[in-house]
């Protein structure tokens, strides 16, 4: 900056800087070497130097200030043209013309800057204006500080305290009891009203503070609750009170697994238990932060004993199968996902669904019992997991799976038979009348749409940053994340997928493993039957693993290895296929079939999906599986010899093929007979 106030900064220029003076030596770039009045010598960037509250060059008038165009908009059209007519006449003070003035245009006599001083244009000025010389002069300095924002009428903008000139004594008590309303139920104003008396009453004296009317009241009450809802849904209010005094920061992940927030909620859905009884299901979820990918998800009812989060982690970290019924479309070798260079890793990826799977670097949990147990703690430390627990009542540490809940209410839960609505005031008459599905039935519902109705839709929060405007489905920004990345997920095998599922501890007796109430057995238990397992501490029962969501099979750990049994009843259950039942099963799988590469045909699947959750199970599938059933017990009929007279059967007549046995259910080979 030069003497005559400009805005230059050259060498030789005396500065104030860091409560002292600096000469201006040398400038380099962006680099400015200073030396003080004591000799000291510095170098020091020019931004830091210039942001510096105290830095001024000495012998300069102060830089203008940037008139605040934005608070220019919002003024009084009268305000703004008074101060727009002042500022003609102080430049014509300043300049002897007006502004806009023709060139050539001669300034008055009285204006004339070449026969008259600063001082006598500005007296001219003022008796035109009927005005005295100082409000003239003080036009001036202000328009030189401040340019036209200088010469509004500052009454005009003053900023009013909301609470008016009411005493600040009682502003303060109001305040205390609004206060206090945050944990109590939600009363009226006239409450706060009472109470406010009292409370200013008890502090300072009766009589002693003015109290206004009782409009007034209201009025103050009505300002001081603003954003509050100190009169509004209790639970709206606690919330609000217990959000961060600090800016809201969202929660920032560069690759895929590097942090995976776990959390549980009530779903808004009745379901039929085992025993007929009507009850809420609980939805226990991981959200890749990266992603969105929704890596597991578990039902169960409220009320019961939580599912361990090892077997949230387990399912994580393993590939999800297609399953029979399921669409081509959606597979993952139909998705955008990098299907070639997952499947020379691991070879379950063939049949694997449009779902990646995802290894956590950091899992964020709050302090719920299933989230911090032993298992769960020690499986993330053998994979090198870091656990990270929220704080207590700080819903935002995890506000990613916090929104997901109700996202999942909204566009998955309200399709479905036996929806609750948020709250009691969204109830529909008689819901409990209106569920129809099991928790696996609805497992299997949410499972599927988890892949048609969440990896494949488009999420707002998942943006290109060289394409902001188009919103990307978690799928896509998995895909274009490993190719940033170069992420590979180590998928877990065969033994540490079972160590991760719950343990039972149990005895292995002539009939079998007996847990809730169902009977598991196998051959090769014969050597273990009736035996000590040699854990005195378990009072010689044996280690058994069983996933509660599967009930096909349990794992029992031997000194021989593992040996899997399978439950007793389970021909009853997964009943052998008949010829009418692979007749119906083709006819479901031909109205399934879509083309792999069409986003549209997963939008039908989804529509499909809804509309089946909506009706609840289908009644002839129904009808088909219990005649299968009825069918699996039934000898099967001898084979006849075939004829050209021989009529077909009838798609409704008894099978006339003999009956395979369907086995234990293996899902991946299961999916690969069906793909």
């Amino acid at each position: 900056m030069t003497a005559g106030g400009g805005s230059v900064l050259r060498p030789g220029d005396w500065i104030t800087f860091d409560g002292d003076e600096h000469q201006v030596v040398a400038l380099a770039g962006t680099a400015v070497r200073l030396r003080s009045a004591a000799g000291a010598e510095s170098v020091v960037l020019a931004s830091y130097l210039m942001a510096a509250p105290d830095f001024a060059v000495t012998g300069t008038e102060p830089r203008p200030e940037m008139e605040p165009l934005g608070l220019l908009d919002t003024l009084p059209e009268p305000a703004r043209a008074a101060a727009v007519e002042w500022q003609r006449h102080v430049v014509e003070v300043e300049t002897g013309l007006p502004p806009g003035a023709e060139p050539g245009t001669p300034a008055r006599d009285e204006y004339d800057p070449v026969t008259r001083t600063v001082v006598e244009r500005a007296q001219a000025k003022a008796d035109e204006l009927g005005v005295s010389l100082r409000t003239v002069m003080d036009k001036r300095s202000r328009y030189a500080r401040q340019g036209l924002w200088g010469l509004v009428d500052q009454r005009l903008v003053r900023v009013k305290e909301a609470t008016g000139r009411a005493d600040a004594r009682l502003v303060a008590a109001i305040r205390q009891v609004l206060d206090d309303q945050t944990q109590v139920s939600t009363g009226t104003r006239s409450r706060v009203i009472r109470r406010v008396v009292k409370l200013v009453e008890a502090t300072h004296g009766e009589g002693v503070v003015p109290l206004p009317s009782r409009n007034t009241f209201y009025r103050l009450i009505d300002a001081l609750s603003a954003g509050r809802h100190a009169f509004g849904s209790a639970v709206t209010r606690r919330q609000t009170a217990n959000r961060p005094a600090g800016p809201f920061t969202p929660t920032f992940a560069d690759r895929p697994g590097e942090q995976v927030q776990i959390d549980s909620t009530p779903l808004d859905v009745m379901v039929v238990l085992d025993s007929g009884v009507t009850a809420r299901a609980d939805l226990t979820i991981a959200v890749d932060v990266a992603t969105r990918t929704i890596c597991a998800a578990v039902l169960r009812p409220v009320g019961t004993k939580a599912v361990d989060a090892s077997l949230l982690l387990a399912r994580m970290l393993v590939p999800e199968p297609m399953r029979p019924g399921w669409s081509a479309s959606l597979r993952m070798s139909a998705s955008r996902m990098p299907h070639r260079q997952l499947l020379g890793v691991d070879a379950r990826m063939e049949q694997a669904a449009a779902k990646p799977v995802i290894v956590p670097d950091t899992v964020v949990i709050d302090g719920g019992k299933v989230f911090i147990s032993d298992t769960f703690l020690r499986a993330c430390e053998r994979l090198g997991i870091s656990v990270q627990r929220a704080r207590p009542r700080t819903p935002t540490d995890k506000g990613v799976v916090e929104a997901t809940f109700p996202a999942v209410n909204t566009l998955f839960a309200q399709h479905l038979a036996g929806y609750t609505g948020r709250d009691v005031t969204r109830r529909g008459e008689k819901v409990e009348q209106a569920a129809l599905w099991t928790i696996p039935e609805l497992q299997d519902l949410l499972e599927e749409w988890l892949l048609a109705g969440w990896q494949m839709r488009p999420h707002d929060a998942l943006r290109d940053p060289f394409r902001p405007g188009k919103a990307m489905s978690p799928n896509d920004k998995y895909a274009s994340l490993v190719a940033a990345a170069g992420y590979l997920p180590l998928t877990l095998r065969g033994e540490d997928y079972l160590e991760l599922l719950p343990v039972a501890w149990r005895a292995i007796n002539d009939y079998g493993i007996r847990i809730g109430h169902r009977t598991y057995d196998a051959p090769e238990l014969g050597p273990w039957r009736r035996q000590h397992s040699g854990h005195t501490a378990k009072k010689g029962l044996w280690e058994v693993h069983y996933d509660p969501y599967d009930l096909s099979r349990v794992f029992v750990r031997t000194t021989g290895g593992w040996i899997t049994a399978s439950w007793v009843h389970l021909p009853l259950v997964n009943a052998p296929f008949a010829d009418f039942t692979w007749d119906h099963a083709r006819r479901l799988a031909a109205a399934a079939g879509l083309d792999d590469s069409s986003e549209a045909d997963v939008a039908r699947v989804l529509d499909a999906l809804l509309t089946r959750a909506e009706h609840g199970p289908d009644i002839r599938t129904a009808r088909v599986i219990g005649r299968t059933r009825t069918a699996a017990a039934l000898p099967a009929p001898a084979a006849a010899p075939e004829t050209e007279n021989t009529p077909d059967p009838a798609p409704d007549s008894a099978p006339s093929a003999e009956v395979v046995p369907f086995g234990v259910f293996d899902a991946h080979a299961e999916a690969e007979r069906w793909l």
